[in-house]
């Protein structure tokens, strides 16, 4: 799930990338490709290219793999058609939930989200049910191990980002405006800070507290359905879980 949490923390503890990561390599060499067809196959030109390569790092992505899927969305058939598709609505307990999906088939692609949400017992809804609850913020995530806090927040105040974040153990958490988010990686990557993932996401503006495990599992079990669709490239939605409860799941 995009976004900071304590899930998703707790995910990666558990090792759930690492359990899928043929199915996110997937996901990434898609948006790779799909990238570079769109705007070329320089990195430095285009932002989303950028972003999906540095995404690829942070999956251990053998590097052959982006070449192969720039050299793809450069050199492919221009015929073939991709559209990106946002579905809204509610899942189980009446968590908020955005899908983004990246698919050639937007039928088969609604067929299957809506068999998600009905299976979990939620519902989908019109453009902007819940988009409203959400900000669209650009953030960026940097490895507490290879650098130190007042050094990096330094860094930040003088590349122009809005704030950082340290609460969680590992991960420095660092929150721009959208549009500047390009100019603060860049001037990260100039000042040799390595980056773990740059995107621009969508942040709840208020969060709806699991404090039961059976409660917390139906929503865990939506969202990794919804993930694990092929089609479905993030999922964002507006749930955190208590400490206690992350404590019986981990």
């Amino acid at each position: 799930m995009s976004g900071h949490s304590k899930w998703s923390t707790i995910k990666h503890k558990k090792g759930a990338a690492d359990a899928k990561r043929s199915k996110v390599f997937t996901k990434v060499i898609k948006e790779i490709t799909v990238a570079a067809r769109m705007g070329g196959g320089d990195p430095e030109a285009n932002p989303r290219l950028r972003s999906a390569i540095i995404l690829a790092k942070s999956c251990n992505m053998p590097a052959d793999n982006v070449k192969r899927g720039i050299a793809k969305g450069v050199g492919g058939d221009k015929s073939e058609s991709w559209d990106t598709i946002v579905y809204e609505g509610y899942g189980p307990h009446n968590v908020a939930v955005i899908v983004e999906c990246l698919t050639d088939n937007k039928n088969r692609t609604i067929s299957s989200i809506r068999f998600c949400f009905n299976k979990g017992k939620g519902n989908l809804g019109a453009s902007n049910s819940v988009m409203y609850m959400f900000d669209r913020v650009g953030q960026i995530e940097v490895e507490k191990s290879t650098i130190d806090e007042d050094t990096l927040t330094e860094y930040i105040l003088d590349a122009g980002a809005e704030d950082i974040d340290a609460e969680d153990e590992n991960i420095y958490l660092i929150t721009t405006d959208p549009s500047d988010l390009g100019d603060v990686h860049k001037f990260l990557e100039e000042k040799s800070v390595e980056i773990r993932s740059s995107a621009v996401d969508l942040i709840p503006q208020n969060k709806i507290e699991i404090d039961d495990l059976e409660k917390a599992k139906q929503v865990i079990g939506f969202i990794d359905r919804l993930e694990d669709d092929d089609d479905v490239q993030k999922v964002y939605s507006n749930f955190d879980i208590t400490d206690d409860v992350l404590q019986q799941l981990s």
